[in-house]
């Protein structure tokens, strides 16, 4: 197993799923990380928002199909009012509808359940450094996704773009929410908001899933 990252301070994790097979058997092994602390298992969504409240959270290990809030709406939710918190998904889907919706969400991370025990935290490390982490199946989803529409223009980026526009785009491939992207670069929200405004104008780019297609397209993610 890696060392741990930071061997004063234990990360603090939620582990979000419905199902109690799954959640709980992955909440103790993950436990066993020297450097993870397990701080909730949550059923849904909601239960991860309260336990958020409750006490500091570094990381949630979020299930995306969850009774009363699933797992897109409460990474929304995360992204808005807790930025701090990284979001790594851990589902059985790979589609490309749930993978967008994901990162479009504010999502950190991405990997299907065939990950292994050390992949997860190393995924889970790696979100709490501000890193983006997809597994190699979401990684190959995405490209040929990307490589597979028909108009040229949809997988150039336009010459035009200036360079605070590419880093804003290089972000939102990242999954970083505008709070995040403007704390990065140091501008207000409000500025990150019309940069991107001023992107998705001139890239014919349509919403923020489609940003994020782009963004790995171009090589920028």
């Amino acid at each position: 197993m890696s060392e741990p990252t930071d061997d004063s301070r234990r990360l603090r994790v939620i582990v979000a799923d419905d199902q109690a097979a799954v959640r709980e058997p992955l909440a103790a092994v993950l436990g066993m990380s020297e450097d993870i602390e397990v701080v909730a298992a949550a059923a849904d969504g909601t239960a991860v928002l309260a336990a958020v409240a409750a006490a500091p959270v570094d990381v949630v290990l979020m299930d995306l199909r969850m009774p009363v809030m699933d797992g897109i709406e409460t990474t929304r939710r995360l992204s808005e009012e807790h930025p701090q918190i990284a979001v790594v998904v851990l589902t059985t889907f790979a589609d490309d509808e749930s993978i967008l919706a994901a990162l479009g969400a504010g999502a950190r991370g991405y990997l299907t359940k065939n990950a292994g025990r050390q992949d997860i935290v190393r995924a889970i490390r790696a979100a709490a450094a501000g890193q983006a982490v997809l597994d190699r199946e979401v990684q190959d989803r995405l490209l040929a996704t990307a490589r597979a529409r028909p108009s040229a223009t949809e997988r150039v980026l336009p010459p035009d773009l200036t360079r605070r526009e590419r880093e804003v785009l290089t972000l939102i491939g990242q999954g970083l929410p505008n709070r995040a992207i403007a704390e990065k670069l140091f501008i207000s929200e409000a500025t990150v908001k019309s940069h991107i405004n001023n992107l998705f104008a001139k890239a014919g780019i349509r919403d923020r899933p489609d940003a994020v297609r782009r963004a790995i397209a171009a090589g920028l993610a």
